[in-house]
């Protein structure tokens, strides 16, 4: 995967684009190699989703990267994605995000609002009781799952 993402990132970056996470599918027939891709500055729309696929495609069949039958998929990581690793976390910073506990906390599983602060052992989320602004201090290995959110 490594060399996979040391191959796509420099093409995508000349589409203004950057690579949010790459997903192999081996249980799938053919097996499934899923690119998650958005612009720059946020978001994603299908002529610029082609685009990449196309570039992708030309770079994996250039590398040979993968010598038996695969489906490529290249997709935008949508609206409410998780957020995996440290660099997507920082990037959501200032974002509506969901965010599940593995144990409760103030008398919730889980909290939703905006993502305030991530340090090196906890992140706060400010949310909305009632007609109260609250914040809830989370400690990393408390966090179950943390995704981006749609406010309704």
């Amino acid at each position: 995967m490594d060399k996979l993402k040391e191959w796509i990132e420099p093409v995508l970056s000349k589409l203004g684009c950057r690579l949010y996470d790459i997903e192999w599918i081996p249980s799938q027939d053919p097996p499934l190699l899923r690119f998650s891709v958005e612009k720059e500055k946020g978001g994603m729309d299908l002529d610029t989703c082609a685009l990449c696929s196309d570039a992708i495609g030309e770079v994996l069949d250039q590398k040979d990267w993968f010598a038996s039958e695969y489906m490529l998929e290249v997709c935008s990581p949508g609206a409410e994605r998780e957020l995996k690793n440290e660099e997507q976390l920082q990037r959501a910073l200032g974002e509506y995000v969901h965010c599940k506990l593995k144990d409760p906390k103030q008398g919730l599983d889980a909290v939703t609002g905006d993502l305030k602060e991530i340090n090196e052992h906890s992140i706060v989320i400010q949310y909305k009781d009632k007609t109260r602004n609250k914040t809830m201090e989370i400690e990393r290995e408390n966090i179950a799952l943390i995704r981006t959110a749609v406010k309704v």
